[in-house]
């Protein structure tokens, strides 16, 4: 039996236990309520938040305007809707019981106005925020002003020092606890820097003492560190539990909730992940936003990284060993080296037969059908990102000025499609590089789907 003790978070005293919050209905009401009722943290995803019509149906995601700045403009009313409709549903559920936090991505467009409208609209009900996937430099003073907690997602003590010295410093006061999310263990999208190495993980023991030192010396060595990314039971993190070298500590749980009966998850998506093995999670960077991120290896997957493995450097002139001439689609010839024309012929002989410019001076090859879905998909953008690679939508001026990327895809699609019962295989399944262990945990034998409280009763045991 793990020395579980309570911990105040958020001003209210919860077990260490925390329901990581995912991206686009990855988790809702229901499953943070549930989460909180057991004396926990629920957290609802603030991304694309579903909201109901007067009959309790979800009411779908759409926006049959013409221009992408009037589709963006429904996507963040839809958010805010979809917000406060969670909060009051997690509330109902949990009653007085532990804390309700809500989390957003920094990176997408407009975060600021969601979580600023989220917080008006749901006064009371949200205890938290927690907010990651870009350096929220605001996040204090917007939470303060509320009367809310607030919880940076880092990977690096670094990170926490920049945000402290630009901002955090003046809103202390509201500072609920650092979320420490491994850059090599987490789901979803990953905190890696450019100066570290995706095939080089780091010991997160040593990484976490380094923040817990710098929170030290800051004056906050009674913030709470909560760790994220490859938590599944806490006898594998029994160490860091009473530890002076790491303090005040809870655990932040990413996949394991995706599989109860209170999650949002489809049925299709949970039995993918009862079967998924070891190194069945790639980490890779097709991600639009340009961060790393981890996601199960399906169709959707393998096909980007085919593409990735086809890219071909090239010249707009012949010169330094590049020319031998590719035609690019009848529209213009560029210039590869000799030893890349047979890697060429084989993607055209395959059915890759347009050939698209990538923003870094190299070519890749997609079927008509692919390109076809691309061009659709750039046109009904919604502006979902402050900045986006795939479609070059800029929330601050319109347009990134940069080459669309045909190596990245439409993640709101995507994301959205799979978090409404869309197809397993021709989607992005981000998942944490634990969700093998799934297939171990006798909780989930023979394929049986437990409770929140079933999966909190385990994880209290050390199980």
């Amino acid at each position: 039996m793990i020395n579980l003790k309570s911990i105040v978070l958020s001003g209210k005293e919860v077990l260490p236990i925390i329901e990581g919050g995912k991206g686009i209905n990855g988790t809702d009401g229901r499953s943070s309520g549930h989460f909180a009722k057991e004396g926990c943290v629920g957290t609802i995803s603030l991304v694309s938040a579903d909201c109901y019509d007067n009959n309790g149906k979800v009411i779908m995601e759409r926006s049959t305007r013409l221009k992408r700045q009037e589709r963006h403009e429904d996507l963040i009313a839809m958010a805010i809707k979809g917000g406060i409709a969670q909060a009051q549903i997690a509330h109902e559920i949990a009653g007085d019981n532990g804390r309700i936090h809500v989390n957003e991505l920094w990176e997408l467009a407009d975060s600021e106005t969601v979580i600023t409208e989220v917080l008006k609209g749901a006064k009371g009900l949200i205890h938290g925020v927690t907010c990651g996937a870009g350096l929220p430099y605001k996040l204090g003073e917007i939470a303060s002003e509320h009367g809310v907690y607030y919880y940076p997602i880092v990977s690096s003590s670094r990170a926490f020092q920049i945000l402290w010295k630009r901002s955090y410093s003046k809103y202390a006061a509201f500072l609920g606890g650092v979320v420490y999310e491994d850059p090599w263990l987490a789901g979803g999208h990953n905190g890696l820097s450019n100066a570290e190495n995706p095939e080089e993980p780091q010991d997160p023991y040593n990484r976490i003492k380094e923040l817990r030192a710098t929170l030290n010396k800051l004056g906050l060595g009674e913030t709470p560190i909560i760790i994220a990314g490859g938590v599944w039971c806490l006898s594998d993190w029994e160490n860091y539990l009473d530890n002076p070298e790491i303090g005040k500590v809870a655990f932040q749980f990413g996949t394991r909730p995706m599989i109860t009966k209170e999650s949002p998850v489809s049925d299709a998506w949970k039995k993918v992940m009862l079967n998924t093995k070891a190194g069945d999670v790639v980490l890779q960077r097709f991600s639009p936003t340009g961060f790393y991120s981890s996601a199960i290896k399906n169709k959707f997957m393998a096909r980007l990284m085919a593409r990735k493995e086809g890219e071909i450097e090239y010249r707009t002139e012949a010169a330094d060993g590049f020319d031998t001439p590719l035609n690019l689609s009848n529209v213009k010839t560029v210039y590869i080296k000799a030893a890349d024309l047979a890697k060429a012929d084989n993607q055209i002989n395959a059915g890759f037969t347009v050939i698209q410019e990538t923003p870094d001076s190299t070519v890749v090859f997609l079927t008509p059908e692919e390109w076809k879905v691309m061009k659709e998909d750039r046109a009904k953008c919604l502006g979902c990102l402050s900045q986006c690679q795939f479609s070059a939508w800029s929330g601050a001026t319109g347009t990134t000025g940069k080459l669309c990327d045909p190596r990245t895809y439409c993640i709101h699609k995507t994301l959205f499609d799979i978090s409404h019962n869309g197809s397993t295989d021709d989607n992005l399944l981000f998942a944490g590089h634990q969700v093998y262990r799934f297939g171990q945990d006798p909780l989930y034998a023979n394929g049986y789907i437990p409770t929140t409280h079933e999966l909190i009763e385990a994880i209290k045991a050390g199980r």
